[in-house]
């Protein structure tokens, strides 16, 4: 960037880079526009009208390191890895992680999280929490991003039960099977936004 003292008498009353950038947004969009009817008459398919996908249609491949949707991690028993430590919880910024420890039967095992919730409406998928865990219990590994549901603010709070299924889920299927499903949830919702979602 230049200084002000380097500039022309142009640059400096900005009305050249005015008309710059009003030309190439104009331009852009008139490309884009004349595109897209284009490919409504079946012609030139292979040359994209735009930058963005056509969700849920088109699918974008997230990096591997994407933060997706929490689950609980899984012992070789079923039961999960929590030890209710709330490391999770005390280094949430968004303090959207409620645990309520309960005492295990097995004497063996101290504590475990007898209620465990994420509230996805404050959560801003930062990966705080599986930063924090000391036991790897909690990630944010399933390639999915947050799912849409009806205005009821109830159904955005993940408990236990829906975390640690998600594990078997994401074990039994694997992460591009859950994909697909999420993906054809979304597609059903966009053709009917209005009916409940199973």
């Amino acid at each position: 960037m230049k200084r002000r003292e380097e500039m022309t008498f142009l640059e400096r009353i900005y009305l050249v880079e005015i008309a710059k950038g009003i030309t190439l947004t104009f331009g852009k969009l008139i490309r884009n526009f004349f595109l897209h009817v284009l490919h409504v008459f079946g012609i030139s398919k292979d040359t994209p009208a735009s930058a963005s996908i056509q969700y849920p249609n088109e699918r974008r491949d997230y990096p591997s390191r994407y933060r997706g949707r929490h689950r609980l991690t899984l012992k070789d028993d079923g039961s999960v890895k929590c030890t209710a430590c709330y490391l999770c919880s005390t280094a949430c910024p968004a303090r959207c992680i409620y645990i309520e420890p309960a005492e295990h039967p097995d004497s063996s095992v101290e504590k475990y999280p007898g209620r465990y919730e994420i509230d996805t409406l404050l959560c801003i998928y930062c990966g705080y929490c599986v930063e924090a865990c000391p036991v790897d219990a909690i990630r944010m590994d399933t390639g999915l991003h947050p799912e849409i549901y009806q205005p009821d603010p109830k159904l955005f709070i993940e408990d236990k039960e829906v975390l640690m299924q998600r594990s078997r889920d994401l074990e039994a299927k694997g992460s591009d099977k859950m994909y697909e499903e999420h993906m054809e949830k979304m597609r059903k919702l966009e053709t009917n936004p209005f009916r409940i979602l199973s």
